[in-house]
Order: C-alpha cells, then structure tokens, then sequence
C-alpha cells in the first residue's frame, strides 16, 4: 500500500515534456539612471550595450553624454507649484471672511497700494472684491497701520510748521520795551494826522493831488554827474536834504552836495570790495554832532562800517557777518542798524549797548532788503527767495508774510500812512501789500526788467518811485497805482534810487557810473 503511494506521487512530480507550461522570464525594470549600470558594466570589463569601442566613440561624438551626477529635482518644482496653489486657496478663503468697510477714508488709504496687489476673481471687478483682494494679500492690520503712519506724519508735519523760539539775551526784552515806549506815541501821533487829513474836504484835497501830479509830471534832470569810475550802487538824501552819499563797487563812499552835485568828502579807508549801501542815520545833519555816527555801510565781503562826517576812516566796526550784506538801514529812532545778509538771516544792533540783539531768520534763502515802519515798531524784509516778511519787534513773530512774487524781492518800503507795503522783484513788478486786509492789494507791471528799488514819498506817501534794470525810473500815483512819469536818461541799469525828505527832490544811481538829480520845473 506504501508503495503505490510513492508511484502515485512520482507519477504526479514526472509529467510529460509537452505538458509542463515554459518558464516565463520577468524583465528586469531599473530604477534610477542607466548611466550608473553602464558605469559598473565599464568597470568590470563588460561590453554593456554598446561595445567598448562603440561607447567610446558614442562619446567623444557627442551622443553619449555622461555628467557627474547632476539631477534635476522635479518633486521641488512640483511641491512648489502646489504651494502656490494651497496659497491662492488659501487666500480666497480669507477674502470670503473678510467684512470690507465703507468708510471713504479707510478705502482711499487702501488704494495707495500698487496695482498688481488687486488680484481678480471670478472675473468680478466690483469695489466689495476689490477691497477683499486688497485686504486678503496685504492683510487686515495693514489699515490700522497706515492710519497709525498718516497719523504720525501729520503729527511731525505740524510740529516742523510750528514757530519756534531761542531764548534772548536780556538785552533783546530791554530793546523790546525800549521800542514799545518809542513806537506807541508816534503810531497815535500818526494816526491823529491822518483823523485831521480826513477833515479836510475832499474837492481841497482832490485839488491838492492834482497839483502835486502836475508837479511831477513835470519832472526833469536838473544834475547829472559821474560818481565814480565803477558802477554806482546805491544813494541816500541826508535828512536835511543838504547832502547825497553814494556807494559804490570800488569800495568808496562819497558824499555830494545838493542841489549843485559838488564833491564834498570821499570815505576812502574803508571797505575793499563793491559796498552795497550807504545810509545817513535819522538824525544826522539835523541835530547829530559831525564826530558823532552818522553814516552806516555795508559791503560783499562782510564788513559793516560806521562813519562820521569830520573824517574819511570809519568810526567802528560792527563784526560778525561772515558773507555778503547786501543792505543795512537805520531804525527810525537811531539807537538800531538792520543788516541783510545772504545767510539767510538778518540781524538787528544796538549801537548803544554796542551788542548784537537780534538775529533773525525765516527765509529760505539770503536776505536782500530791509525797512522799518515810520513808527519804528515793525521792520520788513524782502529775500532772494521771493518772499517778505513782516516781522513785530515789539515782540519777535512774523505778523505777515508776503507771498506772491515769481522772483527774488531786491527792494521794500513802508509807506507813511502806515499800512501800505510796497515790494520790488526781479519778476519786473511792484507789489503793493495792505497791512490791514494782510494781502497783496495790487500788482504793478512796473518794468521791462527787474525791478531793483522801490520808495515811497516820505511825507504823506503821496505817490511811489520804482527803479528797474531797464535803465529807467517810473513814479507811481497812490491811491490808484497809475504811471505819472517815467525818468529815462541812464545809459545803463539804475541801481539806486531815493527821494529827499521834503518830497522835492528824486536821486537815482546807474551802472553807467553817474548818478542824477530830478526836479520839478
């Protein structure tokens, strides 16, 4: 019984030859480069696929290429294609949360954003998708931050507009007392004149203005003289009207006699370089001693200088300008000198103390003119940045700023009644300004050039005078700013102009090195 058991099973393990299924051999499936294989088939001496001789010169022809090791990671490319796309998900996700505000002001803020930040959506372009796609990519707190920024700006924008004070010397609140006392009376004394002047009937006063245009229409050169062998920069009428000074780029100062133009002193050591004004102190020649100050000048390296009239060397210095002093002029009473300079400043000394008290800045660029109120009580200031100021001694703030020029402001003038401002520009107009309405009143299309001085009659401001580099003056009516007179003669550009105390006479200086006299008929 066992051993047909065994037969069986050999019977079953022996099959026939026709029967038995053939061995399918798998392939085999490489993973990773064939560069590798081909590398170990190399190394162990077989053909590999192609044949040593064939693989070799495969190579060296350029079809075979075997590198050393370099791959190219597609799984990065691919994780970050996904990663932006989980992002845009993402972010729809959060724009379809967010409660978009109405506030203006809030959406005028976000659109200071770029325009790639607003993404589309569905195709949509309404304001709602807009803002969420602002919001979703820039985030909700970015609002709150631009705010807290604007805030902040506005905040350091106002702070650097507020005036700001140094702390004076105790000399500087004297001076301003001093000039409160000594400005007060004079305003009323003025402002009583001019109560009086109202009483008068307006036909005796319409009479007057009519003469005194005839008057200056009628105006003509009386003397003309060569002042110097360099140009003549500026000329000032003594207060007694008995004498003129004028300076000029040689570096002297000389004073004339009027009316008849005769040489009288020549100022010779003082300054080196072109002076650019000569001005006699309020009460010189009137009851001032001659070795006594009573003349002040000024020049472009710096120097300012102070002369009597018994003597051709300066009295004194006043030391402390570093660059050019375009003018200086005296303060109504003579205790003060105002200097321009071009470091943007201008500064004011008290002759009497012997001390600098004030220096002032404000204009952006260097300061050209100065003049003082009849009163004494404010001072003006016209700059090369075409802006003036009018500044309050009494207590140091800018009460007015005159904007309006397209050019440098080379000239300013207070007039008599005590509220009109006139300005000159290298824009070839005078300016008129009221102190009262704080405004420019009227513009003047005064010149073909610029316009270098400007000046009011000193007595009653009955009419305004204008100098330009168009090698002519014009003299103005006030009230109405209308043309009376144009004073031609000057060969060249006038530099310098004034008008004697008693409204008689009118000085005006050139380029072409003379000065001349003007006088009614």
């Amino acid at each position: 019984m066992a051993t047909s058991r065994a037969t069986s099973t050999a019977t079953k393990t022996k099959a026939p030859d026709d029967l038995v299924a053939p061995v399918v051999k798998k392939p085999h499936i490489y993973y990773g480069s064939l560069e590798e294989k081909e590398r170990e088939r190399l190394a162990k001496g077989e053909s590999g696929i192609l044949g040593k001789e064939g693989l070799k010169a495969g190579i060296e022809a350029g079809n075979i290429n075997i590198t050393s090791g370099e791959v190219f990671e597609i799984e990065e490319h691919i994780s970050e294609r996904q990663a932006e796309v989980l992002a845009e998900f993402e972010r729809r996700k959060r724009a379809r949360q967010i409660n978009v505000s109405t506030d203006d002001s809030e959406i005028e803020h976000l659109s200071q954003y770029p325009a790639h930040v607003t993404l589309s959506e569905g195709g949509l372009s309404s304001q709602t998708k807009w803002l969420r796609n602002i919001l979703s990519v820039v985030g909700t707190d970015a609002l709150k931050k631009t705010k807290k920024d604007d805030e902040k700006s506005k905040k350091s924008k106002e702070e650097y507009q507020q005036t700001w004070y140094h702390e004076g010397p105790n000399s500087l609140k004297v001076a301003r007392l001093w000039i409160a006392n000594y400005s007060l009376p004079r305003a009323m004394k003025r402002l009583e004149e001019a109560r009086l002047h109202k009483e008068i009937p307006e036909t005796t006063r319409t009479s007057q203005m009519q003469e005194l245009h005839k008057s200056l229409r009628s105006l003509n050169n009386f003397c003309s003289q060569i002042g110097d062998d360099r140009p003549i920069s500026y000329c000032h009428f003594s207060p007694n009207s008995k004498m003129l000074a004028t300076a000029c780029w040689s570096g002297l100062c000389k004073l004339w006699s009027v009316p008849d133009c005769n040489l009288l002193h020549t100022l010779r050591a003082g300054h080196n370089t072109n002076v650019g004004a000569i001005v006699f102190h309020p009460k010189s020649t009137v009851s001032l001693d001659q070795k006594d100050v009573n003349l002040a000048s000024c020049a472009a390296d710096g120097s300012v200088k102070l002369w009597s009239l018994d003597s051709d060397e300066p009295v004194a210095d006043i030391e402390g300008h570093t660059v050019r002093v375009a003018r200086v002029m005296w303060h109504p009473s003579g205790r003060f000198l105002g200097t321009t300079c071009y470091d943007r400043s201008w500064r004011l000394w008290d002759l009497e103390a012997q001390e600098e008290i004030l220096h002032q800045e404000g204009h952006s660029m260097g300061v050209y003119d100065i003049a003082f109120h009849q009163d004494g009580s404010l001072a003006g200031t016209g700059g090369l940045d075409a802006f003036g100021r009018v500044w309050d001694l009494r207590t140091g703030r800018c009460i007015m700023f005159l904007e309006g020029h397209l050019k440098e402001i080379y000239g300013i003038n207070f007039s008599p009644n005590g509220y009109h401002i006139a300005t000159g520009s290298g824009d070839n107009t005078c300016k008129v300004w009221d102190l009262r309405q704080r405004r420019c009143v009227y513009t003047i299309p005064a010149h073909q050039n610029l316009v270098t001085g400007v000046k009011f009659e000193p007595i009653h401001g009955n009419f305004l005078l204008t100098g330009a580099y168009d090698n002519t003056a014009k003299i103005w009516t006030h009230p109405g700013w209308s043309p009376l007179k144009t004073l031609a003669g000057h060969e060249g550009k006038v530099m310098g102009l004034d008008i004697s105390s008693d409204g008689q006479l009118i000085a005006t200086c050139s380029y072409d090195r003379t000065f001349k006299l003007w006088m009614a008929e």
